[in-house]
């Protein structure tokens, strides 16, 4: 299986595409990332890849998979990415 793009690898594919500098490219990543930082609280949405959701878990009860007492989770926040449909029927393949 192909390994996974770095960001520098990923950064001169942009530069290359876009014809601008591999620098230029780096800076508009990071300020992507910065961007969905700052507003996932209220959802971060990159068109025709997903977006980032913050969600309430629930308090719930679990097991310790070594002793297998019973234990309490507490409730929390957590970050969920979802997948835009146009990203999974082009990575799947559509219907």
């Amino acid at each position: 299986m192909a390994n996974a793009l770095s960001k520098s690898q990923l950064a001169a594919a942009i530069a290359e595409k876009a014809q601008i500098s591999k620098k230029q490219a780096v800076e508009i990543l990071e300020n992507i990332a910065a961007l969905a930082y700052k507003h996932a609280k209220d959802t971060f949405t990159l068109p025709g890849i997903g977006k980032l959701v913050l969600k309430n878990r629930a308090a719930r009860m679990g097991r310790n998979p070594k002793t297998g007492e019973a234990i309490s989770i507490p409730a929390k926040r957590v970050v969920k990415f979802r997948v835009a449909k146009a990203a999974k029927d082009a990575i799947l393949g559509g219907k």
